[in-house]
């Protein structure tokens, strides 16, 4: 098969291409290095990448490229780029989040259209339910985002939907539950505390850190990916979780373990658009996926602490 991963050089992109083409497929990457976090990290997640000759990268803005010609040939789409963050989604910075979630999806499933695919996997999250009234939550419940985060993600799912049901763009939606492991964003919790940690600095804790997660191991999202590729009906969503639901204290303590110290926790207030609790329902997954979660918490957290300090060691040199 041929593939196209869009924000191939991000955390979860990266982790797909790299899967894909163990699997002795061709994939085409697609990545524009945005600044929310330092372009360095994207880079180097491509390193082992661009040394594989079944991997072609090509570098620019899905709301500017000619995006024709990188979907000649593909059976498989995996749309994973997107202005991601919910807490820096308000204010001025809601139109990148427009452009780079609504505007991008837009213009690709457009594309999309005129081409034969056999799958477009479309990387949604838990953000759409936002303070969910049941849990776990299932696909059932009615979205209601507490980030503009989180509206972009709903809104862009609505366009999957609306362009399979009118030309036939075979889209499936999946809803991710709070991905973590190696390469995980710097701006994410498991990433700051582990980093935290090695250095010896406070870490913040907003709230009362008494708010839980469904946490998903990234092995585990990018089977869910090519699950959905081969066999998830088209206008279909679904949850991927983990079944780690813990509360960001515990995490904390998890990682203390993984990384012999001791935290400095520094309280912080709660910030708006955090949802309080989420849980996954995945039966519908489970069911229509073969979808299981293979990675606890535990295993997840003591690969992503050592490779936080293999990166501070590589990149700083100061990991201790």
């Amino acid at each position: 098969m041929r593939a196209l991963v869009t924000g191939v050089a991000g955390f979860i992109g990266s982790h797909i291409a790299e899967r894909l083409v163990a699997l002795g497929h061709q994939v085409v990457g697609v990545d524009s290095f945005t600044d929310y976090y330092p372009p360095w990290i994207k880079r180097r997640n491509l390193l082992g990448l661009r040394e594989q000759p079944d991997f072609t990268f090509v570098e620019g803005d899905l709301t500017e490229l000619d995006l024709a010609p990188l979907l000649a040939g593909v059976d498989w789409v995996f749309h994973q780029a997107a202005q991601a963050g919910v807490r820096a989604s308000w204010g001025s910075s809601f139109y990148v989040y427009l452009r780079d979630n609504v505007l991008a999806t837009q213009r690709l499933l457009e594309a999309a259209k005129e081409v034969s695919l056999a799958k477009l996997v479309y990387a949604s999250s838990s953000s759409v339910y936002g303070d969910a009234e049941r849990l776990p939550t299932a696909e059932t419940a009615l979205p209601r985002p507490v980030s503009p985060y989180g509206v972009t993600k709903l809104a862009a799912e609505h366009l999957c939907h609306l362009y399979w049901r009118n030309y036939d763009v075979p889209a499936v939606m999946l809803r991710y539950f709070t991905v973590y492991g190696p390469r995980q964003r710097p701006d994410m919790a498991f990433h700051i505390f582990a980093r935290a940690l090695w250095r010896g600095e406070p870490i913040g804790i907003f709230g009362d850190g008494l708010q839980t997660r469904d946490f998903t191991y990234i092995d585990d999202a990018v089977t869910a990916n090519l699950l959905a590729a081969e066999q998830g009906p088209p206008g279909e969503v679904y949850n991927i979780g983990g079944g780690s639901r813990i509360t960001l204290r515990d995490a904390l303590a998890h990682l203390e373990r993984a990384t012999g110290r001791a935290a400095i926790v520094q309280p912080l207030p709660a910030q708006k658009g955090d949802a309080r609790h989420t849980a996954a329902d995945i039966r519908k997954a489970k069911r229509q996926l073969s979808y299981r979660p293979t990675v606890g918490i535990d295993e997840g957290l003591a690969t992503e602490a050592a490779w936080v300090r293999d990166l501070l060691l590589d990149t700083l040199g100061d990991a201790g």
